[in-house]
């Protein structure tokens, strides 16, 4: 490491801590040449597969476009952007755990969705809105009757609001 005042590339480390909740090392160095003392940190390079978009065009993956497609799906919907960021992390790891170099934006659109199914049902229509490109109302009753019928299979979630008046019981196939 060279020293940022004087260039010599001799420096030692004084002290060396975990930072950033474990993700970082953080490392207090000296120069052995001007005996000025700096800081860096150190964190592992995990590198994200490029995104194949739907027009064949390339781009590196973007973890912040991922939170904020993911915030607006869900804004003034009672999640907390603990939730959201730990939802964008799951997906991170899932994509970084593929050990693919290149994945299609539909798999992470469809991962999104997954993750959306399970925070909150309006935020999830919203996104499939947008991803799914709906045409008509019919679209949207089509994609709840697919919720309804997931929402079978599994127990809701007492802590989120039905998506639809009177549509508190699981079983209910009003329409």
């Amino acid at each position: 490491m060279h020293c940022p005042f004087c260039g010599h590339s001799e420096t030692k480390v004084i002290d060396s801590r975990l930072a950033g909740e474990g993700r970082q090392i953080r490392r207090r160095r000296e120069c052995l040449e001007c005996t000025e003392r700096f800081t860096t940190f150190e964190t592992a390079e995990l590198l994200l597969p490029t995104v194949v978009k739907s027009d064949r065009s390339r781009e590196p993956f973007d973890e912040n476009k991922l939170l904020s497609g993911m915030q607006r799906a869900l804004e003034k919907r009672p999640v907390g952007r603990d939730a959201i960021e730990e939802a964008v992390a799951r997906i991170c790891h899932k994509l970084r755990s593929l050990g693919e170099r290149e994945i299609a934006s539909r798999s992470i659109g469809d991962m999104v969705m997954e993750e959306l199914r399970h925070l909150d049902e309006v935020g999830y229509v919203r996104f499939a809105s947008v991803y799914r490109s709906f045409q008509d109302i019919e679209a949207f009753r089509v994609e709840i009757d697919q919720l309804r019928r997931h929402r079978r299979r599994r127990e809701p979630s007492k802590d989120q609001l039905p998506l639809l008046p009177g549509s508190d019981d699981p079983g209910d196939d009003r329409k």
